[in-house]
């Protein structure tokens, strides 16, 4: 079996993968930047790519190190209590650990000793993730209106962000987190009124309490 070459890494505002969103684009604000390996830093390889909007992402969970102990999972949007088959789910925990993502193309970057760079939207992966390959997004044969989506037919409601707290949080990290605790990143099967969850987005570390009226911000520090 031929392997695969990284040859790029995604930098994005998600340096804690507790709090990631589950899918690309739901987040709309939650960047990226790829950063090429040197044998694939070269301009010609991303010649014309500004002319799409969109990116298909090939990349790999590398914080999943354990193996799969069987083929079924749980999946968040069934509560955590029923089980479908690994291939029937995105679940992280596969055989491989590919993954599949859609995200915005912003800009690229041209110029510069990392150059080129991909600066994009979207993202639902971690800080540091690899990348095995780019291949635009071509909406008339990626987009199939008609298609069926089983149990995750419809995105998750958002619920209201409320900040108990003063915090001196950039507006535009704030938009980052008040869309990404929107979505209950927290296990569906905690419903402990009063825990306390946290994690690291941009650089900021936020701590809030999950409500039936929505996610409680207690905290946000700048981390370091």
């Amino acid at each position: 079996m031929t392997s695969l070459n990284v040859i790029a890494t995604l930098r994005t505002c998600y340096t804690d993968k507790f709090g990631v969103p589950r899918q690309s684009g739901l987040v709309p604000s939650a960047w990226g930047v790829i950063e090429f390996e040197p044998a694939f830093r070269r301009v010609e390889a991303v010649r014309g790519i500004e002319e799409f909007s969109h990116l298909w992402l090939i990349t790999r969970f590398h914080l999943v190190e354990e193996e799969p102990a069987s083929l079924t999972v749980r999946p968040p949007k069934l509560g955590g209590n029923e089980k479908r088959g690994v291939f029937a789910t995105r679940s992280p925990f596969r055989p491989n650990r590919l993954t599949l993502s859609v995200v915005k193309l912003e800009r690229v970057e041209y110029e510069g000793p990392d150059a080129p760079r991909l600066f994009v939207s979207g993202v639902d992966l971690v800080d540091g993730t690899p990348v095995f390959d780019i291949k635009p997004y071509v909406r008339y044969a990626d987009s199939v209106p008609e298609a069926r989506s089983g149990f995750a037919d419809v995105p998750p409601p958002p619920v209201p962000v409320i900040w108990g707290c003063e915090s001196a949080v950039p507006t535009d990290v704030k938009l980052i987190i008040d869309q990404s605790l929107a979505l209950q990143p927290q296990p569906a099967y905690h419903d402990e009124s009063d825990r306390l969850y946290a994690t690291e987005i941009a650089g900021w570390r936020v701590k809030w309490i999950a409500r039936e009226d929505g996610a409680h911000v207690r905290s946000c520090e700048l981390v370091g």
